[in-house]
């Protein structure tokens, strides 16, 4: 098998590929129908309130992600995931109904909006941290790309089957096909051999683990970096669901077919950039840095294109930047983290990628509203620009000073997780 795939030669990482592919559709499907539900159907085209929605999902992770993360060291990764998984189904499930039979609410949207938050904040770091039990650590850098593959996979096929669904049927179907997806993942669960696992030991109850982990953070000046830059570049600039909702349909005047292929376009990119990733193997500095800075970039220029066609265009670059900045954070991180603390660390990321969501996305909605929707897409798009920049100013200058030993990435030390040469 090719290095671009060699993680897929693990029975059970095929099993887990395969089912998260089919339920990463229909969540795409879901998020595209629940942004054109609220801003066409429930409101009048009000950007806040579609802000409030994206933003009511991510709230749960501020307040339980910690103590998500402990459970996920606590406790076995693949129950967790069953009862996570069967929720959102479930969660999906009754959105679905409700449009269909014509009765949802906004305060309906919102409701489940935060109920899938908290159950998504329990998933969150235990999936992230499942998967170096599927995989020998020799091909963990490949297994987290092409999770990434896996998920632009799903985005591309996703937003576009939403929008030809919801431009025939409406939004309701994308919601209830969502809801059958999760079996998917659900049948990959139980079908996988558990004998066939890597080694891993659950951290035994005590009492200041959630402070445990946030010390073991604060002595990694390299992790420190990467969770200040990926919530800067999350909260303010990958608001993409939302601002290309806003862009379609108040600067181009498109419906929801040409909104979906955006989402399918940008899919393009990331997809790019995840099998890119899937063959370097180890991540570097330099693509975290280089994601940052180019995803700024792009996304600045998309902002000022004057069609639909050319800003759709700009999506493919915007993308393919976007997932090498995340994708390399990820590696990065499960690379060098020691595993006893894998999950209170993986939980702590989470918090910082999402945790912003219910502060940019409401903002971002309001300053398309307010301003116009290209506002909304520059504004974003300059933040994380000039972030990516602060950020490369600190590692040169880290790097031209003197090198304390155990000093992160920034002193060259090796990942706790060790790499055999053949490997790099």
């Amino acid at each position: 098998m090719s290095k671009m795939f060699s993680a897929l030669k693990v029975p059970n990482y095929r099993l887990w590929t395969a089912g998260a592919l089919v339920s990463n559709i229909g969540t795409w499907m879901q998020r595209v129908a629940q942004d054109w539900l609220v801003l066409t159907i429930l409101t009048n085209h009000d950007g806040t309130a579609t802000g409030i929605t994206t933003g009511l999902q991510f709230v749960p992770i501020l307040f339980l992600g910690p103590f998500a993360g402990v459970l996920a060291d606590r406790m076995n990764k693949r129950k967790l995931l069953l009862i996570t998984q069967s929720a959102m189904g479930i969660f999906a499930t009754i959105l679905g109904v409700l449009v269909v039979t014509g009765t949802a609410e906004l305060w309906h949207v919102y409701l489940l909006a935060l109920g899938l938050g908290v159950a998504s904040a329990f998933d969150a770091p235990a999936r992230q941290a499942f998967v170096a039990e599927l995989v020998p650590a020799t091909e963990l850098p490949n297994a987290v790309a092409l999770n990434s593959a896996s998920f632009n996979l799903a985005r591309l096929a996703g937003p576009g089957v939403a929008g030809l669904l919801i431009a025939w049927l409406g939004t309701g179907p994308a919601f209830l096909i969502n809801a059958v997806s999760f079996g998917a993942v659900l049948f990959s669960l139980a079908k996988m051999r558990e004998e066939q696992f890597q080694p891993t030991t659950l951290v035994a109850r005590e009492k200041g683990q959630i402070r445990e982990g946030i010390a073991y953070v604060r002595k990694r000046p390299d992790l420190l970096l990467i969770f200040a830059l990926a919530f800067v570049v999350a909260t303010f600039g990958l608001n993409f669901q939302l601002t290309n909702a806003m862009m379609s349909t108040d600067v181009f005047h498109v419906g929801a077919g040409e909104f979906g292929l955006l989402g399918t376009i940008m899919a393009v990119g990331t997809l790019g950039g995840a099998l890119l990733a899937a063959r370097r193997g180890v991540p570097r500095m330099r693509y975290l840095l280089g994601g940052a800075v180019g995803f700024g970039a792009t996304a600045l220029i998309a902002s000022f294109m004057p069609t639909f066609f050319w800003y759709a265009v700009m999506m493919v670059p915007v993308g393919l930047a976007s997932l090498t900045f995340l994708n390399s954070a990820n590696t990065m991180i499960q690379l060098s983290v020691d595993p006893a603390y894998r999950g209170r660390v993986m939980a702590l990321y989470v918090v910082i990628v999402q945790g912003g969501t219910p502060f940019g996305a409401p903002l971002v909605g309001w300053l398309g509203t307010e301003f116009g929707a290209r506002w909304s897409v520059g504004s974003g798009a300059l933040i994380s620009l000039i972030a990516g920049l602060i950020a490369v100013i600190v590692v040169l200058r880290k790097n031209r000073g003197p090198r304390e030993p155990g000093n992160g990435f920034f002193a060259r030390h090796k990942p706790r997780i060790l790499i055999p040469a053949s490997s790099r």
